[in-house]
């Protein structure tokens, strides 16, 4: 089979706005479009029977509120300037709000802001600790017997409560793969919260539920379209599902050296090609937001998708929180999308390796997602994670529309000091003009203007300062705010930060920093699917004989986990540009047999 190269040239078209329709949501329209997930109830399909259960029950009779931000003032310095929030007047995004009045109040779903009692403690984790607390002599796994016999070099640090904590598949704690007790509640109450008509709780990340998913809505052979910067899990998918990829190019900003967000006349174009190939798409694949926190117009995407009865699966691993508050986007649910999966351990509160896969609407067979979680997901799922997602459902559920109040304005904090630093830049939508919304808690710093690299810039803030970030690139660094950030943690990241721009000063700016110039995916061919060039047979070759051979081996820069070179692409001079540029710069290269990049596995053929 032939595949033909993926075009880099961005193409831009602005189509008429569409009407924004629910089965059963009351969110608020803005024009014609949604506004964020606390106006948003979630969407039904008819009920079925099936292998596994986590639909939500029949929605709360909404209350109506206004969201209104509180003031915080993280610097005794800082004079106060928005005693109510003094809107600006800028322009509304898709699914952002931006403090404007709207025709009509923000609607939420949630029976503590009806001024109902407290909400009833979280099923999963209620049952968990009712079984932890029993006094039993216990002849089942794990080994460590409740904590009896934990390894005291770990029991010394974390304590004896998680091994108490950490029990098997009992039947007071329900089958994840067939629940019909507090892991069935626990899912129905996450659908109700997240606006899905069912919800699947994750144990193996967000990669396991982006394997379900492409698997769920792909068969052998069929094409997916997904862009390049897809995260590496799409690709091993892609690998286990045989599934063939059209690759659609992000927006590229090469003085950040940063991809952004896909436009909806790129995906028009994909469709347009496989139509006059006589090939039609089997699901769209798009990731949004970036690690960064760009948003692709998630609304016109679904819209377009839908219009060819084609389901769009949206890679939210760094979105659980979007919707939640009057100034973050959109989620990618409330725009239309068919299925979301959510890093819930990332900007909520989970813990580590805990996700949420959501489903809406009707075009996905949901008893195959159901067969594909069950192969892919492990047989003995932890019940700590478990119970961690139920928590951060019911601690998001407490007040969804404010829980994000304090985060949201010390990230407009930290920006507005951040901005009178010299030399250093802000990454903001100007840097992306497809880009319908940005996440307000990612804060993404240049340091190019310095003279220094985001490597450089890294290791001095975390030597000097005790500041650790989440992402390092060649010229930036990515800090994410959270619900556990404070104003002691922001004073600490602008002064570091200004002790950097301070020394950079004295030392006249001395040292370079690449161009940035080069784009990661130009050029992309693909010669064979990935799965073909994954079970292919395969060779070393020496780097410089490596440009047009078959990559056969899965080139990864970490973080962000976006693949450089996809076994079956063929390997070009840029990329390997490329590839040596970041290796220089201090990126991890995962997956090269060869650590020292001075061989690459290539395809026979």
């Amino acid at each position: 089979m032939a595949f033909p190269s993926a075009s880099s040239a961005p193409l831009h078209a602005q189509g008429p706005a569409l009407p924004f329709s629910s089965s059963s949501s009351s969110s608020v329209l803005i024009n014609g479009r949604p506004t964020s997930r606390v106006s948003c109830g979630p969407r039904r399909r008819p009920s079925e029977p099936g292998l596994c259960h986590g639909r939500s029950p029949s929605p709360l009779a909404p209350c109506q509120i206004v969201a209104k931000l509180h003031q915080v003032d993280p610097f005794q310095h800082k004079v106060q300037e928005r005693s109510e929030i003094e809107p600006k007047k800028t322009k509304v995004k898709i699914g952002v709000v931006d403090n404007l009045v709207t025709d009509g109040p923000l609607v939420l779903s949630s029976s503590r802001l009806e001024g109902n009692s407290a909400p009833p403690p979280p099923p999963l984790v209620s049952a968990l600790k009712a079984a932890a607390e029993q006094n039993v002599a216990s002849f089942h796994f794990p080994g460590h017997n409740r904590g009896r016999a934990a390894p005291s070099s770990l029991a010394g640090v974390i304590g004896i409560d998680p091994f108490r904590h950490d029990l098997p598949e009992l039947p007071e704690l329900d089958n994840l793969f067939c629940p019909e007790g507090p892991i069935l509640d626990a899912q129905k109450q996450a659908a109700e919260l997240f606006g899905s008509s069912e919800t699947w709780f994750l144990v193996g990340g967000t990669t396991c539920g982006i394997h379900a998913a492409i698997m769920a809505t792909c068969s052998p052979g069929d094409t997916l379209i997904l862009p390049r910067n897809s995260h590496l899990s799409a690709t091993s998918a892609m690998v286990l599902s045989g599934v063939v990829p059209k690759y659609i190019m992000p927006e590229y900003n090469s003085e950040w050296g940063i991809a952004g967000s896909i436009d909806v006349a790129q995906l028009e174009k994909a469709l347009s090609d496989l139509e006059s190939e006589g090939r039609k798409a089997a699901a769209v694949f798009v990731t949004s937001p970036t690690y960064e926190g760009v948003c692709s117009n998630i609304y016109e995407l679904s819209q377009l998708s839908h219009s060819h009865g084609i389901p769009l699966i949206v890679d939210e691993a760094h979105g659980a929180h979007l919707g939640f508050h009057s100034q973050l986007p959109a989620s990618a649910l409330q725009q239309g999308a068919d299925i979301s999966v959510q890093s819930t351990h990332k900007v909520l509160c989970s813990l580590t390796q805990s996700s949420m896969l959501h489903m809406a609407g009707n075009i996905v067979d949901r008893e195959r997602i159901c067969k594909c979680l069950q192969t892919l997901m492990s047989t003995s799922p932890s019940y700590l994670l478990l119970a961690s997602l139920d928590a951060a459902r019911a601690q998001l559920s407490e007040n969804p529309g404010a829980i994000f109040h304090r985060s949201i304005d010390l990230a407009v904090m930290a920006k507005e000091l951040l901005e009178e630093v010299p030399g250093v830049t802000l990454l903001d939508s100007s840097s992306f003009p497809n880009c319908s919304a940005m996440d307000p808690l990612r804060l993404t710093v240049g340091f190019w203007q310095l003279g220094m690299s985001g490597y450089e810039a890294d290791e001095i803030l975390d030597r000097d300062h005790g500041i650790v970030c989440e992402l390092v690139g060649s010229r930036y660094m990515t800090f994410t705010l959270n619900l556990g950030t404070h104003k002691e943690h922001i004073q600490r990241l602008v002064s570091g930060i200004k002790h950097l721009s301070a020394a950079s000063a004295v030392k006249s700016f001395e040292g370079t920093v690449n161009n940035g110039d080069l784009g990661p995916f130009v050029d992309i061919e693909m010669a064979m699917s990935p799965r073909d060039a994954f079970f292919m047979s395969k060779r070393k070759a020496g780097i410089e004989e490596c440009p047009g051979k078959i990559c056969g081996e899965l080139i990864c820069p970490y973080p962000p986990g976006i693949p450089l070179l996809i076994p079956g692409e063929i390997i070009t001079e840029q990329a390997l540009d490329y590839l040596k540029q970041v290796k220089k710069d201090g990126t991890l290269i995962t997956g090269a047999s060869d650590p020292l990049l001075s061989s690459l596995i290539v395809c026979n053929k």
